[in-house]
């Protein structure tokens, strides 16, 4: 054999030997990755209901959030225009009355005394000014008819002008009087609740002295500030759906009646008031409530924000199929940060089961078993528990 017949011979073993050892390491690589997938997939993995969330459709609202104090949208601090004793108290805290209903009579005896006084000096200065009146018609007719004369007229005119100015002064003084005498019997302004009695029987009060404080609790106020930017959200007439502490699980729905002309000049913020109808007097002043303006509000396949990775180039779940994980690209629509929800545009059906927290770390493939029921995410369905 010749030298270059050797050299072909050794050259053709050469590629024959790396062609062996390519397809050795490529069968090695593949039965490798069958190993792995086929391991991921012999591997289970039990998940708790707190890591299982089922998309639904409900409704999602997104807008501006607010917050304060409840308050009666009427209220009347009723304070003493009198001085004296209070004789009874006919209305205790948290009792309803009528409008017009007494409340509590105060010692008129030296008002009354003050008052018959004004009204008899009222009837002389009547007397008097009519007195006056006629004699200043009659001499007028007498110098019609030339019997006196003009200078003679004067002092009738002026004793007629005196005699009405002192009526005027007794009407006054016996409107004073009588209106003195009236307030010793408290009233209620309107009809509603007695929310505050500091008095009570045998206390002496003088003008100004606080006695009674009446609410209607038929509806309450809201006052709440909200930032400049979202001003476009604020309009009258939008609906605002409240929780109110004290109450766990219900919303009750108001709507704003009073946008506030100017911003506080620290804060930037503008003053924004709410209604909200209370006929069934469930709510009471004082309490504290989270509020939402309902500035969008729609219907669709909602899910726990959760739910959903965004860390990548676009948002995806990891959804539970056939008993086995698996990542899922979806598209997003507008999200509700009071309720932790998104809405889900594509991607997902009502009834798909996700993965929440951790176990949407799963490799998709994975048998995935649930210990328990899973949760739906909650949605705006309504008003739940209205008045």
């Amino acid at each position: 054999m010749t030298r270059a017949n050797q050299n072909i011979t050794v050259k053709r073993a050469a590629g024959l030997l790396s062609f062996i050892a390519i397809a050795g390491l490529g069968a090695c690589s593949k039965s490798d990755d069958v190993s792995a997938a086929e391991t991921a997939k012999a591997q289970t993995i039990i998940v708790g209901p707190e890591n299982i969330a089922v998309a639904t459709t409900g409704s999602i609202m997104t807008g501006p959030s607010i917050s304060g104090t409840l308050e009666p949208e009427r209220e009347a601090a009723i304070r003493s225009q009198v001085s004296g004793s209070v004789l009874q108290t006919y209305a205790d805290q948290g009792q309803a009355v009528n409008a017009g209903a007494v409340l509590a009579r105060i010692d008129a005896s030296g008002i009354r005394d003050a008052y018959t006084s004004a009204r008899a000096a009222q009837v002389s200065a009547r007397n008097a000014a009519d007195v006056a009146a006629h004699d200043l018609a009659r001499n007028e007719k007498l110098l019609a008819a030339g019997a006196i004369a003009e200078r003679d007229i004067e002092q009738s005119r002026r004793a007629s002008i005196a005699a009405q100015a002192a009526l005027e002064d007794a009407n006054s003084r016996l409107a004073t009087a009588e209106k003195a005498y009236r307030s010793t019997t408290v009233t209620a302004p309107f009809s509603g609740v007695v929310s505050e009695r500091p008095v009570s029987a045998g206390d002496v009060v003088q003008p100004g002295t606080p006695l009674f404080t009446v609410v209607d609790p038929s509806s309450m106020r809201l006052e709440a500030s909200v930032p400049a930017e979202q001003l476009s959200f604020i309009r009258v007439g939008v609906p605002v759906v409240f929780t109110v502490s004290g109450y766990p699980g219900r919303e009750f729905v108001g709507h704003i009646i009073r946008i506030n002309p100017t911003a506080d000049p620290t804060t930037r913020q503008v003053r924004i008031y709410v209604s909200i109808p209370n006929a069934g007097r469930t709510l009471v002043g004082g309490l504290f409530a989270n509020g939402r303006m309902s500035s969008a509000t729609k219907t669709g396949l909602v899910v726990p924000q959760g739910a959903v990775d965004v860390r990548g180039s676009a948002p995806a779940v990891t959804r539970v199929k056939g008993g086995r994980a698996e990542r899922v690209q979806v598209q997003v629509g507008i999200s509700d940060k009071s309720s932790e929800t998104i809405e889900i545009l594509a991607g997902l059906q009502a009834g798909d089961t996700l993965l929440l927290g951790a176990a949407q770390a799963i490799t998709p493939g994975t048998v995935v078993r649930v210990s328990g029921p899973p949760r739906a995410p909650v949605a705006n369905t309504g008003v739940k528990g209205g008045l």
